[in-house]
């Protein structure tokens, strides 16, 4: 992120494991989001490429940790089909904040999923529907000013996912 990047800091934090409870050193979670305006950066021609934009690697015990600011909620573009679509169906088109995540190791299958925040805007009412109560974050003030939350994420064997 940017040196004077907006926005209330965060830290997100957790294990990933395999289905037996053990960890997963050397997984991968790629993570994106919006920033404090709810702006893209490859989207947004005033967000330095790359912005908010991260692979971050396990540990040996498969524990990671972003340090990230809260992202905001954002309007997804309403020209073009899209806006037409959302017209005539009459929804909003607003996205509540959230983080994007690809979460993935050698010999698992990866999970793709996106977080969300408690108590934020348009979760209710999410135009996507991708809104899950399991994929909630609540976070809490270390103190600092920081917000920290912790999510893990536990990875299927590839071959079990190819069998079952």
């Amino acid at each position: 992120m940017r040196a004077d990047e907006k926005g209330t800091p965060l830290a997100f934090a957790g294990q990933v494991r395999d289905l037996d409870g053990n960890p997963i050193p050397g997984a991968e979670v790629d993570i994106w989001q919006a920033d404090d305006g709810g702006y893209y950066s490859g989207f947004a021609p005033h967000i330095p490429e790359g912005n908010l934009r991260g692979v971050v690697v396990t540990d040996a015990d498969g524990r990671f940790e972003i340090g990230t600011i809260q992202p905001a909620p954002y309007q997804i573009p309403t020209d073009g089909p899209t806006g037409k679509l959302i017209e005539a169906a009459g929804w909003h088109p607003w996205r509540p904040a959230h983080l994007h995540l690809i979460v993935g190791a050698p010999g698992h299958r990866a999970i793709t999923t996106q977080l969300y925040f408690r108590g934020g805007e348009w979760l209710d009412s999410d135009v996507a529907e991708a809104v899950k109560p399991e994929l909630i974050l609540d976070p809490h003030d270390q103190g600092d000013g920081t917000r920290r939350v912790e999510y893990d994420f536990v990875l299927e064997r590839a071959e079990t996912a190819a069998a079952g």
